[in-house]
């Protein structure tokens, strides 16, 4: 289930997006998550457990860099994209938010003025995908005798065994069963973005366009709750890009 949130501003016609905001956004998916459905909020705040959401960047119809500085301009309406394999949390997310559309995130007020449920493409082997927000994938290495998280790039052949591995997770997680296939991708551009996780802590993530071929049940997986980590972070969305291709 794929949802577009539309936003207008509440304080005049353009309106500033810090660009490390994916964790305000992460707040407001989870305070109306909790306002509809508490015992639900509860169950995804369990740790070390995938949350099977996740959410695209805050964009704007027009915007503006501005030199040296942390955010830029939005102009026009505010939107972002919100996806998930559970009818309970869509059901929870989309509740909480149209019981209450007055949004305030980092200092600036928006009101939710459309939702609007997106239709799904039937097949997603052979399509070529591009990120709504960047993929982020680590493993662990040794150094100075402990272990240490390594942020892992398209160019290293772990990240690809990683993000498989990630996705067989979750399709375990939704459906109680293994996957009955395997998948795979080939990187078509590659742009690291490094960005904050948490205050004073940073991870290096990727915006991939990529094509993929394989389970169509493992692609839609990921196409729903996201490919890589830190789903419900907001890394990992992605959308379909031109016609389908053979393999």
């Amino acid at each position: 289930m794929r949802f577009l949130i539309r936003l207008r501003s509440d304080g005049g016609e353009s309106f500033r997006v810090p660009y490390n905001h994916l964790h305000y956004l992460q707040g407001l998916i989870y305070h109306r998550i909790q306002r509809a459905n508490p015992e639900l909020s509860l169950q995804l705040h369990r740790p070390k457990t995938p949350k099977l959401f996740t959410f695209s960047l805050f964009m704007a119809e027009r915007r503006k860099t501005l030199r040296g500085e942390p955010y830029f301009l939005g102009m026009g309406k505010a939107f972002f994209y919100f996806s998930t394999p559970v009818a309970e949390i869509a059901e929870a997310f989309i509740g909480g938010l149209l019981q209450e559309p007055e949004v305030k995130l980092w200092g600036e007020r928006f009101i939710a003025e459309e939702v609007k449920a997106l239709a799904e493409p039937r097949r997603l082997s052979g399509r070529t995908f591009s990120t709504l927000s960047p993929i982020a994938v680590t493993t662990l290495k040794p150094q100075f005798g402990k272990l240490k998280h390594y942020d892992l790039s398209p160019s290293e052949k772990e990240f690809y065994e990683n993000l498989k591995e990630n996705l067989r997770e979750k399709y375990l997680l939704i459906h109680g069963r293994k996957p009955p296939g395997d998948f795979e991708i080939q990187v078509l551009n590659a742009r690291s973005k490094r960005l904050q996780v948490k205050p004073g802590i940073y991870q290096i993530t990727w915006h991939l366009v990529f094509r993929a071929y394989g389970d169509e049940g493992l692609l839609r997986v990921g196409y729903q709750a996201g490919f890589g980590e830190k789903n419900s972070l907001g890394f990992g969305m992605v959308k379909v890009d031109g016609r389908k291709r053979r393999a």
